[in-house]
């Protein structure tokens, strides 16, 4: 494949990305497609080459609803759970990198063409190899450095306990970045990676809310609703959600360990209620961790 095409990136060009940038020893870049600023805001989901059927959907819908409120998704472009992640992120709309384990004129697998070329034109694929390296196994570790050090957190779909996205987790942490996990069957062996993780103190994912109430605040200040409607087509709230709103007021701030007792919910399901509120300009935080709803005619479109 002829990638004449391809730029190049150097640690301190001005279009390099700045989270990579920060860590040691970062790598020279080969490009197709485009970094974009907003690229900054981006969360890694990576899992088993040989998921089940839950691990996909779990997968694709996760990078769906992520990329849909403007996260972009990093992955490897493998076979299984990365497949997954970068079609769902496709399918919401939003941006996705792959990083590749071998030259950027390499196709691997070579099914993924298609997926490739997609990925171009709605993001980035990116390689720290010579072109017409191949995909050999030495090569993976240092792609998954360089997912590590382009996102803000790593999600753990499905995993075996000896695989590749165990150690991308691993260097996530070593960077100072958020470990997830997505629990599964006890008894699948591909929740063996994912529950090792919880285990240790990863974060727990349900869904999208899981992972943008971790991201540090001007991170997910800048994640985004996704595209609404007339107001007359506003979504109506609902159980948990319903509970807080109407816990809120518009000019009378209450600090979260208030609400905590106001509204009787886990600190877990009351922090996913209030993100998504958030993000539906439905809500706000205030200094000191205080929170108010936002009057009607006042909200984002």
């Amino acid at each position: 494949m002829s990638v004449p095409d391809a730029i190049v990136l150097r640690p301190g060009d001005e279009r390099y990305p700045a989270l990579l940038g920060a860590i040691p020893s970062p790598p020279r870049l080969q490009i197709r497609g485009s970094l974009e600023p907003s690229d900054a805001l981006a969360v890694a989901i990576v899992g088993s080459r040989r998921p089940t059927p839950y691990g996909v959907e779990v997968a694709e819908a996760l990078a769906a609803e992520l990329a849909a409120r403007g996260v972009t998704i990093v992955s490897g472009l493998a076979r299984g759970i990365d497949a997954a992640a970068h079609r769902g992120a496709l399918q919401g709309g939003g941006r996705t990198l792959a990083v590749l384990g071998h030259g950027i004129d390499v196709v691997y697998p070579p099914e993924h063409r298609d997926l490739f070329r997609a990925i171009e034109g709605q993001g980035a694929v990116i390689s720290q190899f010579p072109k017409g390296t191949a995909p050999l196994p030495y090569n993976f570790p240092l792609r998954n450095r360089t997912i590590a050090g382009l996102t803000l957190g790593v999600v753990v779909v499905e995993a075996g306990e000896r695989s590749g996205a165990l150690i991308t987790a691993g260097l996530a942490a070593d960077l100072g970045r958020e470990v997830f996990a997505v629990p599964g069957r006890v008894t699948s062996e591909t929740s063996r990676g994912p529950h090792g993780l919880l285990r240790d103190g990863a974060i727990l994912v349900r869904d999208w809310a899981d992972v943008v109430q971790e991201l540090p605040e001007p991170w997910r200040r800048a994640v985004l609703a996704p595209a609404a409607g007339s107001e007359e087509t506003e979504r109506t709230v609902t159980g948990t959600e319903a509970t807080v709103l109407a816990a809120l007021k518009p000019d009378e701030p209450l600090h979260i360990e208030e609400l905590t007792v106001l509204v009787a919910l886990t600190p877990g399901r009351l922090a996913s209620a209030l993100v998504t509120l958030e993000l539906e300009g439905r809500a706000r935080q205030l200094e000191g961790q205080r929170w108010r709803a936002v009057p009607t005619r006042s909200r984002r479109r």
